[in-house]
């Protein structure tokens, strides 16, 4: 029974995420089908601006050219199994800062100072990056185990000390017995 309110669960989701996938080149276009000359858009649930734009319809037409490719960079994001999949926070970043730019009140300045704060997501997305490809590269191409040498460490760590307390326990014998 819990199995499958699981596999349930699983396909809604998955059906979600292959409609949004579908309808992106729709609602990409969907713009096109607006009116033109107008100060707002009024939808059911929300009313878009001009906010700064010529009219409402370009402001709806920025919206949608940040919006549609961030949707799709998530979706790839959560549902990659790929090493490298974090690569992908960084034109999340960038589609991120210049959705904000745009939907920020009177969108005078678009796509101008964003590169600041990716070039930030950047500094710290890059060497987590390369650093999962460089473990990775050294256990599976080169064959380097990193825990193993860390286990053979330790294994000589230890039998140096033992061989250390042997010479002590020597050096103690052979003194009592110069003694007797």
């Amino acid at each position: 029974m819990r199995g499958e309110k699981k596999i349930r669960k699983r396909f809604i989701i998955e059906g979600l995420i292959t409609l949004i996938i579908a309808l992106s080149p729709v609602l990409f276009y969907s713009y096109k089908y607006m009116p033109t000359n107008t100060e707002s858009l009024d939808f059911y649930l929300f009313e878009i601006t001009s906010n700064g734009f010529a009219d409402a319809r370009t402001a709806f037409w920025f919206y949608l050219i940040k919006l549609i490719p961030l949707t799709l960079l998530i979706i790839w994001f959560v549902s990659n199994k790929q090493w490298w999949y974090h690569a992908i926070l960084i034109p999340i970043a960038m589609y991120s800062f210049q959705l904000y730019s745009v939907v920020a009140k009177d969108s005078q300045k678009v796509d101008e100072n964003e590169i600041f704060y990716v070039i930030a997501v950047t500094m710290v997305v890059v060497p987590v990056v390369y650093f999962i490809r460089v473990k990775l590269i050294d256990k599976h191409v080169h064959g380097i185990d990193l825990d193993a040498m860390d286990t053979e460490l330790q294994i000589l760590k230890e039998k140096e000390e033992l061989r250390k307390e042997r010479e002590k326990l020597e050096q103690r014998q052979q003194t009592l017995s110069k003694k007797m």
